[in-house]
């Protein structure tokens, strides 16, 4: 796989220039300071020549969903990092397959994997659909075409509630973007298999796709991929946001164990990390 730095130059040239705005992650979202524990690793008794250990976490709640279930984000790694990522899972209740990559990836944090990376890892962005075990949240919302950016009405499964940004699990998700602005945003569905080309900075999904040993695919939603959280990004902010999908049955084992790390890898290469 070859480096980031080269195959996405002019990417990384215009993120250069946007470091200040991507880097407003100092102020929590929420109302109150977040709790952040540091969890010592083995590097912390090394010599001073050593590597800092980078196992720093934060958990988030960033409001409440309709049922009253918290929204949660945690932030790990290096908060000092130049590259900022986030990692969305669980937008659509009945994906759950995917789920064991943002548990992996936060184990992978508490050993001081993320030294490149200030990473956020929303691990469950629809509680509500999650415990009902179905794609809308709790008012029979699709949320990924709940966005204002070319918003429509949309109805059956893929209703897209009464207005752009109608529910609280969309607004509070929008403040989240507009503080944090990462410079890679991945968002993790089920079951197309497959990292999408159809993107602003279509290197980036190539890069993706190889880290994850997925192919390249265009999701076109069959027509209906519309106010989806995505595209709204990408409109508004600099940084790139991409929708990335395993299949219908994607094994455990590998989801909790494997998964995280080709994300941890790709992500560090990203941050600089050699």
């Amino acid at each position: 796989m070859q480096p980031l730095r080269s195959s996405r130059v002019p990417f990384l040239s215009l993120l250069v220039g946007l470091l200040a705005v991507a880097l407003l992650v100092g102020s929590p979202v929420a109302q109150a300071e977040p709790r952040v524990v540091t969890v010592p690793s083995a590097a912390a008794a090394a010599p001073a020549a050593a590597a800092k250990p980078f196992t720093q976490s934060a958990a988030w709640v960033y409001g409440r969903t309709a049922q009253g279930r918290d929204l949660v984000a945690y932030r790990v790694g290096n908060y000092d990092a130049k590259f900022t990522a986030m990692v969305v899972v669980g937008m659509h209740g009945n994906e759950r397959g995917v789920g064991g990559i943002s548990t992996g990836l936060r184990e992978l944090a508490a050993a001081g994997r993320f030294s490149a990376v200030d990473l956020w890892i929303v691990p469950a962005y629809n509680p509500d659909g999650l415990v009902a075990n179905r794609r809308q949240n709790s008012r029979g919302v699709d949320l990924n075409r709940n966005f204002p950016q070319n918003w429509r009405p949309l109805s059956g499964n893929y209703y897209s509630g009464s207005r752009a940004g109608s529910e609280v699990e969309t607004a509070n998700f929008m403040r989240v973007l507009d503080r944090v602005r990462p410079d890679l945003l991945l968002s993790f569905h089920q079951p197309l298999n497959g990292v999408d080309i159809d993107t602003k900075y279509p290197s980036w999904s190539r890069y993706v796709a190889e880290g994850l040993n997925l192919p390249l695919k265009n999701f076109n939603c069959g027509g209906v991929c519309s106010g989806t959280m995505t595209g709204w990004y990408n409109a508004r902010y600099p940084g790139i946001a991409m929708t990335v999908e395993y299949g219908a049955r994607p094994d455990p084992t590998y989801m909790r164990t494997h998964a995280p790390r080709r994300v941890a890898a790709l992500l560090q290469r990203a941050g600089g990390a050699s």
